[in-house]
């Protein structure tokens, strides 16, 4: 999932917003997630969970149980960088994926979180899918997105800590208010997992403490 400034979830319609009377707090109608134990779906982190790391209160979450389609990037070769949770990334070969967004507001957000992990048939796969994401974040330090809308955002990249088994990186909303989406993707056996803390902050220690939790539910 991917999140600018303005509040779009790219690739996920949008909740209707409920405001329940008397409480004072605006809950929006959930993408449910069917939680069984054993499967990816139970490895994400609830919003109750994620809202404590975070140090806000995300109410609404919407999900998604495949990869969306590359996005347009300017240059081509920052197609990774631009959509890192998107088939440019992930592919088609997962066995199992998903997405999760939560978000303290619908319309113009001012802290959204997600969490994404797939599964592949072996680590082999898995490992090349993480070493392609890593390189393309590295190769890309600044571009142009265009999200399936057609509204376009000027984007600067700056790679972080990397490994065998992880990459950090930080992707900046040019003209957005220091708007920037702190993200960390990890390797975990079959498991290629990611992910984004997006504020007008510092959101790499919360998103490093969500990613530890994810990555030691998950079942790579």
């Amino acid at each position: 999932m991917l999140t600018s400034r303005g509040g779009w979830l790219i690739g996920a319609a949008a909740a209707t917003v409920l405001l329940l009377v008397g409480v004072g707090y605006w809950v929006w109608p959930r993408n449910e997630l069917r939680v069984v134990s054993g499967t990816v779906q139970a490895s994400v982190l609830d919003a109750e969970e994620v809202s404590r790391l975070v140090g806000v209160t995300l109410a609404s979450d919407v999900s998604a149980s495949e990869p969306q389609p590359p996005l347009t990037a300017d240059p081509p070769r920052c197609v990774m960088a631009v959509g890192p949770a998107t088939q440019a990334v992930y592919g088609r070969g997962w066995t199992a994926f998903l997405s999760a967004t939560y978000q303290d507001s619908e319309a113009v957000p001012d802290n959204t979180v997600t969490q994404v992990v797939a599964l592949y048939p072996d680590g082999d796969q898995a490992g090349k899918v993480f070493r392609s994401l890593a390189e393309g974040v590295r190769i890309c330090n600044s571009a142009v997105r265009t999200d399936p809308n057609q509204t376009t955002s000027s984007w600067t990249y700056q790679l972080g800590a990397t490994g065998s088994d992880i990459v950090t990186w930080t992707a900046t909303q040019d003209g957005a208010g220091g708007w920037a989406c702190h993200r960390q993707a990890r390797l975990k056996g079959t498991a290629v997992l990611q992910v984004a803390v997006c504020q007008a902050g510092d959101g790499g220690p919360a998103a490093a403490k969500i990613l530890d939790r994810f990555a030691d539910r998950v079942k790579g």
